[in-house]
């Protein structure tokens, strides 16, 4: 197995499930890490999670919960139970939220590990000011600040732009998981990402694991694709 084919998540954001089957039959043994997000998921709903879990697939789901505690609680407990190996929180819920969700994959002992939302890859820092007009800091703090609450509470790890992945390593540990979307190999369109990193870029800044979907999805090639980011990702070895 190549090195980069264990750390790398592809996307499958597609509303047609036939589809996205089409595209993991392709890449094959390439890939064995799946994201299933909210548009899959709201076609396909816990369909998706079973059928890839089947052909052997390990799956992020990427849901983003982000309600009052009890509601979290329980739908961790759904969603952990589908046998997905990743599930993740919006860490900006609070600490009551983050601890109800983290005690509820205990409970579920599926072995789930739970990842805290950040901020997103699509905020730069003037739109960030804008949702948050008395901020005093920058994103990078405020994510620093979000991994560091999800760790006390009870989290794997977080979801973050590789441009914070160095500072978050430092603040919380090597065990702590560092899951990076807006990844972008050499020479590709950041499309509406803001904060991006290339794959080499990212795995040297810390990250554990790479979240690439439209420069896959998009590919006139996907399998070659895929071939071209694993061997960015191997050069960071």
């Amino acid at each position: 197995m190549h090195y980069g084919s264990d750390k790398l998540i592809v996307a499958l954001d597609f509303s047609d499930f036939d589809k996205a089957l089409r595209l993991v039959d392709e890449l094959g043994e390439l890939v064995t890490w799946y994201k299933v997000g909210m548009e899959l998921f709201y076609a396909a709903g816990s369909q998706a999670v079973r059928q890839l879990k089947g052909m052997g697939k390990e799956v992020f789901l990427d849901l983003k919960l982000h309600d009052i505690p009890h509601t979290v609680s329980r739908a961790v407990e759904v969603l952990a139970s589908l046998g997905v190996s990743m599930l993740n929180v919006h860490a900006a819920g609070g600490p009551a939220m983050l601890e109800a969700a983290a005690k509820a994959a205990s409970r579920a002992g599926s072995g789930v590990r739970l990842l805290a939302v950040t901020v997103l890859t699509s905020l730069g820092q003037d739109e960030w000011l804008t949702v948050h007009p008395g901020a005093t800091g920058d994103i990078a703090g405020q994510v620093v600040h979000l991994a560091r609450l999800a760790e006390r509470c009870g989290f794997h790890g977080v979801v973050a732009s590789p441009a914070e992945a160095v500072a978050i390593r430092n603040q919380c540990g090597r065990d702590f998981l560092i899951v990076t979307p807006g990844i972008r190999p050499a020479g590709s369109t950041a499309d509406d990402q803001v904060r991006v990193a290339t794959p080499r870029a990212a795995l040297a800044a810390g990250a554990d694991y790479l979240v690439v979907g439209r420069p896959v999805t998009g590919a006139s090639n996907p399998r070659k694709a895929v071939e071209t980011i694993i061997a960015e990702m191997e050069e960071a070895r």
